[in-house]
């Protein structure tokens, strides 16, 4: 059994002092040195602002990248001079983003799109994201609106349709020449003014018939594209048939080559009320035999100017039109004419019209006629008739007989 050391006494009072303890170790020079407490100050720093970065950018694209609260596809308009603030509102107030403005505003700078942000009508998707959304707007993807324009019309009833449709603007200056807007259906977005819907008909209507009228028939009497176009109206307001175009054109051509009077209805009409297109009423006796420089009844050869707009398929058959012989046609009672070379084949056609119409009187009560009678025109070989596509024809007497195009 080993003994313990002796145990020193200590005095009361060394009892009571506290112990002493050995001071901490001295930190080195180089731990102590301003430049390394900066660098890990900074070291720090840049680690929380990297983790903080790295949050932050999971979480916008999240949220750039996340559907919308668009339930189904939707046109929006944002007007012009709208600021990032105003498409934010827009497009908040009609559904496109939630309720939070300011994650589109941020999602824009964040794409770096804020001075890309174009005007316009829209279309978005059901579910579009802000990436989508924001994208449509920056690649300018706006809503094409078709807008058709009618073979036949005039200059100045097309203008009225243009001046009617609001998704146009502005007003158009000056009244287009007769002829020069090609029929057609275009697409314009929102917006588009009327002098530019002007603009791209005439250049379309000059480049179709730039190239129509390279591949024109050599043979036909026709001198210029203007001629070539005032032609085709000519047929454009005779029938609406896409198959009996070129025949129509053939008896026209055939005429100008014989020097006959062409005694074309619509002519006559335009002569009467110009741009405006339409009479309203049959053609008086009077206003046949009337002079005026579009009255194909008086006049030799073609009137002076285009009666209409014609489309591409009147152009076409005027430059080219069927290898016949036809001098006459009238009506069939079926919505088509019958077509003849001789004034004899072409009366027995008459007569048969009128049967028809004769029954169709029988079978239909009527009321009164108080329209004054028509001309009477002695029946020659230059007899001719041909009614507007949106006018009905004057009624012949029995001793006017016509050889055109008298429709139903």
């Amino acid at each position: 059994m080993s003994e313990r050391p002796p145990i020193s006494p200590r005095s009361p009072r060394a009892a009571l002092e506290p112990e002493q303890v050995p001071p901490p170790p001295k930190r080195s020079d180089r731990a102590r040195n301003p430049f390394i407490v900066i660098g890990n100050a900074i070291i720090t720093v840049l680690l929380v602002a990297m983790l903080g970065a790295g949050g932050i950018y999971v979480y916008g694209k999240q949220k750039i990248e996340a559907p919308g609260p668009l339930k189904e596809d939707k046109v929006v308009n944002i007007p012009q001079r709208a600021g990032m603030g105003d498409i934010a509102d827009i497009l908040q107030r009609e559904g496109v983003i939630d309720n939070n403005r300011w994650a589109f505003i941020g999602s824009v700078f964040a794409l770096k799109a804020r001075a890309d942000l174009k005007p316009g009508e829209y279309s978005f998707q059901k579910n579009a994201s802000l990436r989508d959304v924001i994208g449509t707007i920056v690649e300018g993807k706006v809503v094409q609106h078709a807008v058709t324009i009618a073979e036949g019309l005039t200059s100045e009833q097309i203008v009225a349709r243009l001046s009617e449709n609001e998704i146009f603007s502005g007003t158009i200056r000056e009244m287009p020449r007769e002829g020069t807007l090609l029929p057609e259906t275009y697409k314009f977005p929102r917006g588009t003014t009327r002098e530019q819907v002007i603009q791209r008909m005439q250049r379309e209507q000059k480049r179709v018939l730039a190239d129509i009228w390279e591949r024109r028939n050599p043979d036909i009497p026709v001198k210029t594209p203007e001629q070539l176009v005032t032609l085709a109206s000519i047929v454009e307001k005779e029938t609406s048939k896409a198959d009996e175009r070129s025949r129509v054109a053939a008896v026209f051509v055939n005429r100008l080559r014989q020097k006959m009077k062409l005694q074309s209805d619509p002519t006559i009409i335009y002569g009467l009320v110009g741009g405006k297109g339409t009479l309203g009423r049959p053609i008086k006796r009077s206003e046949i035999q009337q002079p005026s420089p579009y009255n194909t009844y008086v006049v030799d050869g073609l009137p002076p100017g285009p009666i209409a707009n014609p489309g591409r398929a009147s152009l076409e058959a005027a430059a080219n039109p069927a290898r016949t012989r036809d001098l006459f046609f009238v009506a069939d009672g079926s919505g088509g004419h019958a077509f003849t070379e001789t004034y004899d084949l072409h009366q027995k056609n008459v007569a048969k019209l009128r049967a028809q119409e004769k029954q169709l009187q029988n079978d239909t009560v009527e009321p009164a006629d108080d329209t004054p009678p028509t001309a009477t025109i002695a029946p020659d070989a230059n007899a001719s008739a041909a009614s507007d596509k949106s006018e009905p024809a004057a009624k012949p007497s029995k001793k006017r007989v016509r050889a055109g195009a008298a429709r139903q």
